[in-house]
């Protein structure tokens, strides 16, 4: 479904956010950190998470964006309810997704991450539009960037515990993953 040229998604509306990092080496990227973001807050929608991701975001424009409008963040990719997906930063450079953060006894996973984006809340389901397109977006990276496995793919809650609670509760993990599993399978059909 997805194709890769160039660290980008072809088929992704493509928004390129000033909020990167050139990464040194792509044969170390080895971890996909999953999101979530609304702005505001529970709302759905609206250009807000992209003007907050390209640096324009109005501090006007709601009374929470006077806390985030400075923030100088990104993600590579956001998957919006209707799945829809926008792609910020290309897959061969750093976005700036993960803050303080540590896997596995590895700090700074922005360096060999990919953080994804799903639009929505810790308490609210995702859509079936959304796994669907998450699910094609993670095959074609861990076919892209084979050391992503199974085990390194974790909500942004498992890199800063105490600091970041998303995906949160909503997320459903064993859909994901089954819907994953399911999609790697060998086909079993003979002609």
């Amino acid at each position: 479904m997805f194709t890769i040229k160039n660290g980008w998604l072809v088929e992704a509306e493509q928004q390129v956010s000033p909020h990167f990092t050139p990464r040194e080496a792509t044969q170390d990227i080895s971890l996909l950190v999953v999101h979530n973001i609304s702005l505001p807050p529970g709302k759905f929608g609206g250009g807000y998470i992209t003007d907050l991701f390209m640096g324009r975001l109005d501090k006007n424009a709601e009374p929470f964006f006077e806390e985030i409008y400075q923030l100088q963040v990104s993600a590579h990719c956001l998957i919006r309810r209707d799945g829809h997906v926008i792609q910020y930063v290309s897959f061969n450079d750093k976005a700036w997704h993960a803050g303080v953060s540590n896997f596995e006894g590895r700090e700074r996973c922005n360096d060999f991450s990919i953080g994804i984006e799903l639009e929505g809340t810790d308490s609210l389901a995702y859509t079936d539009s959304q796994y669907q397109k998450l699910v094609s977006l993670v095959q074609k990276l861990q076919e892209s960037y084979p050391l992503i496995g199974h085990n390194n793919i974790v909500g942004h809650c498992d890199i800063a515990p105490g600091r970041k609670t998303d995906p949160g509760e909503s997320f459903d993990w064993q859909r994901f993953n089954s819907m994953l599993n399911n999609c790697k399978q060998p086909s079993t059909n003979h002609i």
